[in-house]
């Protein structure tokens, strides 16, 4: 009988680890399962590139910066988010300047034929900056897409997909930009086509 009681906790367990690790093989959820916007690289002929200048991108994100520079002769120049009354009350001229908010998602790459890169899930417009090493103007890309919460399995989560509405962009290095597929979503397929000139073949 006291063997009969220790076999059965054992039992217990070994059915439980049995159970689970069937339950985890089993769910369908993809393995490759981040969203991004695929943006591949053409000539203006239309042959598939890869970028031969060293190539960094930032995304402009919503909102700005107001930054308040008090100057005086003779005095250290004072900066603040804030302004300063008391500064000009005492002669500091005042200098307001405003700066956007934007984060570097891609830095000094070079030799690439695509880039992944995220979309705004709470956003409907991605404003992107592409920095080019070998020449001064940047190009600037305006995305405007809807945003579409997807959820397969519960087990799998909840991603946000995207439809590509309109692009557009500058045209330093760019000769045009195109939409090949609207649907971003963990797929992996070409969404943006990117047509440079001759310059950066």
């Amino acid at each position: 009988m006291i063997k009969q009681n220790k076999l059965i906790p054992t039992l217990l367990v070994v059915t439980s680890v049995v159970m689970l690790s069937a339950a985890c093989s089993s769910n369908n959820c993809p393995l490759d399962n981040s969203v991004s916007c695929n943006y591949y690289f053409y000539d203006s002929q239309d042959h598939a590139i890869s970028i031969g200048d060293t190539l960094s991108v930032s995304i402009l994100l919503p909102g700005h910066d107001t930054l308040y520079t008090y100057r005086l002769a003779g005095y250290t120049t004072i900066e603040s988010r804030t302004r300063i009354d008391s500064l000009i009350e005492q002669g500091y001229k005042e200098l307001v300047s405003v700066t956007r908010h934007d984060s570097t998602i891609i830095n000094q790459v070079s030799g690439v034929a695509y880039l992944q890169l995220p979309m705004a899930y709470f956003n409907t417009a991605d404003t992107l900056v592409f920095h080019y090493a070998s020449i001064t103007n940047n190009d600037t890309l305006y995305i405007e897409h809807d945003n579409m919460p997807h959820v397969g399995l519960p087990e799998c989560g909840s991603y946000m997909f995207h439809n590509i509405k309109s692009v557009r962009s500058t045209d330093y290095a760019i000769e045009r930009i195109e939409i090949s597929n609207p649907n971003v979503n963990y797929e992996g397929k070409e969404n943006i086509k990117i047509h440079f000139a001759g310059t950066l073949e």
